[in-house]
């Protein structure tokens, strides 16, 4: 009976069938699925201190789909190394990729944000691929790690992601990022930093600077695997 009300009589009964129609199931929590779609050109300060955007969701989603990810390639590929691994997790969890399997998905018809305040920043073109994540961080609250999991195989992996396709396509961030510091005329460069009290002397940090800010920082216990990372995320910060 509760689903029957929220699909046809609720106030939200718009939202609830365009997510019923994405998602194959009728959230629980509405409250949560809609945060995971409010942008943070639109956050309004709340009581506790707190802004009601995805952000919060975003942190959580981000790990959850990491660790599905994780599991699955340590699964599927179990003779390869750890720096193999985490290269392919990069790519399947880049914001890049993120952002198509939102826009295929039609998460654009759901999220909300202040248009001239976006077309103002340089980086609103993750916006789709972080209410990606935000979303599974409000399934995971909703429903739980096993149901989350259980989503992202069926409606995700399996219609939109060819893990073997992705093992042969190279994703080299390092040369995007450098070619287009050439284009803007910007200097580029790796840093290694030393890590925080009490972190192993193993695990590299890296920084990526662009003329001389930082826009990117990777962590690994394999340098190179880390100077992959921190270009990743010079390359998401930038929208390369």
């Amino acid at each position: 009976m509760l689903r029957l009300y929220k699909l046809y009589f609720s106030a939200d009964k718009v939202f609830i069938r365009k997510l019923k129609n994405i998602l194959g199931f009728i959230p629980g929590n509405t409250v949560l699925y809609k945060m995971a779609f409010r942008h943070r050109s639109v956050a309004r300060l709340l009581k506790n201190g707190s802004k009601s955007s995805n952000e919060r969701l975003e942190f959580l989603g981000d790990a959850i789909l990491g660790s599905v990810i994780a599991e699955l390639l340590f699964k599927s590929y179990p003779y390869k190394e750890e720096g193999f691994l985490t290269e392919m997790r990069s790519k399947i969890v880049n914001r890049a990729n993120l952002n198509q399997l939102a826009r295929k998905m039609g998460f654009d018809q759901l999220i909300i944000f202040d248009q001239k305040m976006v077309n103002m920043q340089s980086k609103h073109h993750s916006m789709l691929g972080d209410a990606f994540e935000a979303l599974i961080g409000a399934i995971y609250l909703d429903k739980g790690y096993d149901f989350t999991k259980e989503f992202l195989m069926k409606r995700i992996v399996k219609p939109y992601i060819d893990i073997h396709m992705l093992e042969v396509t190279e994703t080299n961030f390092k040369s995007k990022l450098i070619e287009w510091c050439q284009r803007q005329g910007k200097d580029f460069t790796f840093d290694m930093v030393d890590n925080g009290a009490g972190e192993s002397a193993k695990l590299f940090t890296i920084h990526a600077l662009v003329d001389g800010e930082v826009v990117g920082i990777g962590r690994d216990y394999n340098k190179k695997n880390a100077e992959k990372l921190a270009a990743e995320k010079a390359c998401e910060a930038l929208s390369i």
